[in-house]
């Protein structure tokens, strides 16, 4: 269960723009009600410099362990916690990948419909390796560290997935 604090903060409360890549930088992260830009974001990580391109879409399925037939994905989030833990993340994976060229990290709340994203992680970097890594990174490190919850319905029930991991704090590589 949700703190009211949290569950307040998430209903109703989120009131951003549609996701635009960023005019300057070489990050862009955010949270959407609308469906995630996965074309855009992949074309924004294009630079000369960079001869490799990851891009993961973490998508709405309609199934997980011991729920088949769910029908209605839902994410709610402590929404001023979400970017601050994101530009970390993509801070940190800049120190541990040094060459990367742009790095993409979104994640959409309310319901998703089965088959749309509900995550868009893009890297780039001069080769593959540190843009396969980095992504990898990006995406493990968002599922346990941003404070992001998922709510399923599924033919026998509902629940919110809290069993899955506790909130930790984005690692160092220090």
């Amino acid at each position: 269960m949700l703190s009211p604090a949290v569950a307040a903060a998430s209903r109703g409360a989120y009131d951003g723009p549609v996701l635009q890549p960023p005019e300057t930088g070489d990050t862009w992260t955010g949270l959407s009600e609308e469906p995630l830009p996965l074309d855009a974001a992949s074309s924004w990580a294009v630079l000369p410099t960079c001869g490799a391109v990851v891009t993961f879409s973490g998508t709405a399925r309609d199934h997980s362990e011991g729920r088949e037939d769910v029908s209605t994905l839902a994410y709610e989030a402590y929404v001023e916690q979400v970017v601050p833990r994101l530009d970390a993340i993509a801070a940190e994976a800049r120190v541990r990948w040094p060459d990367l060229g742009r790095i993409v990290a979104l994640h959409r709340i309310g319901v998703v419909p089965i088959t749309e994203s509900a995550v868009v992680v893009v890297a780039s970097s001069p080769h593959r390796p540190a843009a396969f890594e980095a992504a990898r990174f990006v995406i493990d490190t968002l599922k346990s560290t941003v404070p992001i919850w998922k709510k399923e319905k599924w033919s026998a029930g509902e629940s919110w997935g809290l069993e899955a991991q506790h909130i930790e704090d984005v690692p160092d590589s220090a």
